[in-house]
């Protein structure tokens, strides 16, 4: 692949939307990086940035416990109080983390309150979060904290066994998502929105 090449994968799979604050934290569960995500979280949290926080995430293959559960666990013990967080333990997949979290968050919330999102997920798969959102939640006002738990910088993703993999991955499964319908896609407006 040409430095061209990379730079279009790249910029296409890790779009850039400033943090500020916003009406809800969304943190998409994961059983890799979690430290990095929790510290993330609860930074953004003790900032500002918002005062609700929605994690979804269910019971990975081996673990008794669900992403969710998890991650909330950590956030108590940094210090963000349990009636900040909206756990979501049922989810296996990103469109499922934004519709069963969506309505995790009716249940608590009145959803007409929350118009902005501070996406906080895996950077490589920051465009797979915003499209699922745009498809199953459509109207947010959208921020992203991409959490890069690799140990390298964004832009050497190309130089990292596991990063390339998981960006070049997650290029080669945006189309197939986009043909069923799992998908929106976010188009310049969103990618460069104020």
């Amino acid at each position: 692949m040409s430095p061209d090449d990379l730079q279009r994968i790249a910029k296409y799979i890790m779009p850039s939307l400033p943090v500020r604050p916003s009406d809800l934290g969304f943190v998409f569960g994961t059983r890799h990086g979690v430290p990095e995500f929790c510290e993330a979280a609860y930074a953004l949290w003790k900032d500002g940035m918002f005062s609700r926080l929605l994690v979804s995430g269910g019971r990975t293959q081996g673990s008794s416990l669900a992403e969710a559960e998890v991650i909330g666990g950590r956030l108590i013990e940094l210090g963000i109080p349990e009636s900040a967080l909206i756990l979501e333990t049922a989810a296996t997949n990103t469109g499922e983390n934004v519709r069963f979290g969506r309505a995790r968050v009716a249940e608590i919330m009145d959803l007409d309150t929350i118009r902005s999102v501070l996406v906080i997920g895996k950077i490589c798969s920051t465009r797979r979060y915003l499209m699922t959102l745009q498809r199953h939640w459509p109207g947010l006002h959208l921020s992203v904290y991409p959490v890069n738990y690799f140990g390298v910088p964004a832009e050497c993703w190309h130089q990292h066994d596991e990063f390339r993999r998981r960006v070049l991955g997650e290029f080669e499964k945006i189309p197939r998502y986009l043909a069923k319908g799992f998908l929106e896609e976010i188009g310049p407006v969103l990618d460069n929105r104020d």
